[in-house]
Parts: structure tokens; sequence; C-alpha cells
């Protein structure tokens, strides 16, 4: 088993294992990588319903049944995430959502500087000699719970990885809403 980094330790879970294994799975292939969506499937779920697709993941009933399984999802059309997850609902079988992005952060002392045209934003945030380079690695659950990982490009190591239930509001909210059914929209 690998050893959980000390940034990474004190959050646990399903949810937080999936997170864990995402972000190791995008730092092997190195930094300049695509946006991905991963539907989360219930793992017992999955094995029940599914035994083709679990047999073909290598999943049988010695599996711990109470793990989350990311599906990744093909993204296709040069949408952006945040088109993508405007545009998106799940199924109910569908248990979770996550995300993985590679985004530039401005320090605090930049947010009035930043223009409003999304390109020349973009270009701002480019230049901007402050940047933070950062992967992110968010998930949601329609129980409501969420798990965030993040690591600085400038701080490349597994060991200073930060892991957080709220550490991309906005994301997470992207995400929540594609979670969202008619039955819980008809209820509010």
């Amino acid at each position: 088993m690998t050893e959980v980094p000390a940034q990474m330790q004190g959050h646990t879970g399903p949810l937080y294992d999936v997170v864990r294994e995402l972000e190791a799975h995008a730092s092997a292939s190195g930094w300049d990588q695509a946006e991905q969506l991963f539907a989360l499937a219930v793992t017992a779920d999955l094995v029940r319903d599914e035994p083709e697709l679990a047999a073909a993941l290598g999943m049988d009933v010695s599996v711990d049944l109470s793990e989350l399984t990311p599906i990744e999802q093909e993204l296709t059309g040069g949408q952006t995430l945040e088109e993508i997850l405007a545009s998106i609902s799940w199924p109910t079988e569908v248990a979770g959502v996550a995300a993985i992005a590679e985004r530039l952060v401005l320090p605090p002392d930049a947010d009035g500087q930043v223009p409003q045209d999304p390109s020349a934003a973009q270009e701002f945030a480019a230049n901007h000699p402050d940047r933070q380079e950062v992967r992110i690695v968010a998930a949601v659950l329609r129980t409501g719970e969420a798990a965030c990982a993040l690591r600085l490009r400038s701080h490349d190591a597994d060991d200073l990885v930060l892991t957080g239930p709220d550490l991309v509001p906005g994301l997470l909210v992207q995400l929540h809403a594609t979670l969202d059914d008619e039955e819980t929209a008809a209820d509010e």
C-alpha cells in the first residue's frame, strides 16, 4: 500500500481515496494535460449491475465494495470543463462526479486588475509575474460530500499535495449542479 503524504492524512473515506487515486494518476501523466471528467460509481453497485464492465476493469467480489470507482468520460467538442459541466446532468445511478483540471492562480492583490473579457483575463493571468500553476482534482457525491486535492507546479512533490473538502468552491458548485436531478429541483 502506498504511504499517504502528511498533507493528505486526516481526510479519509472513499471519496478522498478516489481524489488521491486520481491525483496520483494525473501526476504520473505529468503537467500540461487536458481536462478530465469522471463519473463515480459505488463499486458494489458496479459489480452487481454491470458485471461485464466490472470484469473488464478487473473487479470481482474480492474488491472492497465500499469503494468508489471512477469511470473516465470522453470529452470532445473543444468546450471548456466549465461549459461541459453547465450542459450535463448525470443519471441517478451515478453516485458522484470528479474532475481534473490545470489552472493559473493569481495572488489576491491581482483581483481588481483582472479584465472582464475572458480572453483578456486569460492572457492577463498567463503573463502575470506572480501566477501559480495548479492541478486541481475535485469530486462530489450526491450526498453532498466533497473532496479536493491541489498540487502546485512550483512545489511538485507528493508530500506537498493539499487536500480538503472545499479548496475550490466554484468548481464544487458546478460539479454538484450536474448531480441535481428533476426530483431535487421539484422539491426546492
